[in-house]
């Protein structure tokens, strides 16, 4: 299948958005998957001065690339998060404001629903990011939590996004959630119950990251198959378990990324866990054609040599077609059809 593969710019948001271009046009990437922080791309501006939007078409158009998703996960974190310190650091300020946590809960609720109008004015039909949740402190499960609080978790998300929701049916534009410790969902079950939460409306899918499931012993290939109808966009990131020691655990002890003494890392695609060739014969089997975008995190590793490796790794995968016909379809063809049959009468 002809996918495209981006780069993700999350990473790499310290960098002017036309440096960034220029990087990723000089691998060989065929387009971006833009984050909404930065310089890259601006939801506000782009909503208000009729000329932003076709100054970064422009900048795009001059470095051969072109762009399928935009990402908000930083604000989207927001909606249902309880917000604190951590928000602020990661959150515009207009978006912070005083810190007052409902404020911010429903200013970043007002910027989803207008990276939604932003997106579909840039001509893109999808936008990942994260929900946030009210409920992720409670998942270690002690104190005792209620049933009755994790179903107000689900109800929470539901009024949140809702709304937002909404604005994206009616601007044309799908929400990818990034299945992701932290969020509303985080692993297989948590999945299935926020799509119920929603009533499964088709504005509501995911973007598909299997970085997220190799640390948490989940099978990436059967999440594809199950949620075949909702994968929305994929990222490639990978990772590398390290808990054969006996010390080192799945939840990495608040050690920083890298720490030797992690039970788990982000590493570069194609260095890690991940089972990539079963991931990409899946999207195959699946139907998947969007955009393939590599998500380059690796605190161990120079960010200019493993953006253009990950690429080439992925290429190699992304290039397997599904055959024409089954292998062992020879085996039961009619002898009279072979090229060989007339001779053999002779």
């Amino acid at each position: 299948m002809a996918r495209p593969i981006t780069l993700f710019t999350g990473q790499w948001a310290d960098l002017p958005f036309e440096e960034v271009c220029r990087l990723a046009s000089g691998w060989g990437y065929a387009g971006l998957e833009i984050a909404c922080w930065g310089d890259h791309f601006e939801v506000d501006r782009a909503l208000a001065d009729d000329a932003y939007i076709p100054r970064r078409l422009e900048i795009l158009a001059k470095h051969d690339l072109k762009v399928w998703a935009i990402s908000n996960h930083l604000v989207g974190q927001a909606v249902c998060d309880i917000p604190d310190e951590r928000h602020q650091a990661i959150l515009p300020p207009r978006i912070w404001g005083d810190g007052e946590p409902e404020g911010v809960r429903r200013r970043a609720a007002a910027e989803m629903q207008d990276t939604a109008r932003a997106a579909a004015a840039l001509g893109v039909d999808t936008v990942a990011g994260f929900t946030g949740s009210s409920i992720w402190h409670t998942v270690a499960m002690f104190p005792p939590v209620p049933d009755a609080m994790v179903e107000c978790g689900y109800a929470d998300f539901a009024d949140r996004w809702n709304p937002i929701l909404d604005v994206f049916d009616e601007v044309g534009v799908r929400f990818a959630h990034e299945v992701h410790p932290s969020e509303i969902a985080y692993d297989y079950w948590t999945t299935v119950r926020t799509l119920e939460a929603i009533g499964h409306r088709p504005a509501f899918g995911l973007n598909f990251d299997p970085s997220h499931f190799v640390w948490q012993d989940l099978d990436p290939v059967g999440f594809l198959f199950d949620f075949r109808d909702r994968i929305y966009h994929v990222d490639c990131k990978d990772t590398k378990v390290r808990t054969g020691d006996g010390r080192r655990g799945r939840l990495s002890s608040h050690l920083p990324w890298a720490d030797l003494r992690r039970g788990w890392d982000f590493i570069s695609t194609g260095r890690g866990d991940v089972p990539w060739e079963d991931v990409f014969r899946a999207l195959n089997a699946i139907g998947y054609d969007g955009p393939i975008s590599i998500e380059w995190e690796d605190a161990g590793m120079d960010r200019l040599q493993g953006a253009p490796e990950a690429l080439e790794f992925v290429r190699a995968l992304n290039a397997i077609e599904p055959p024409a016909a089954a292998f062992d379809a020879a085996f039961s063809a009619d002898e009279t059809d072979s090229p060989d049959a007339s001779d053999a009468s002779d």
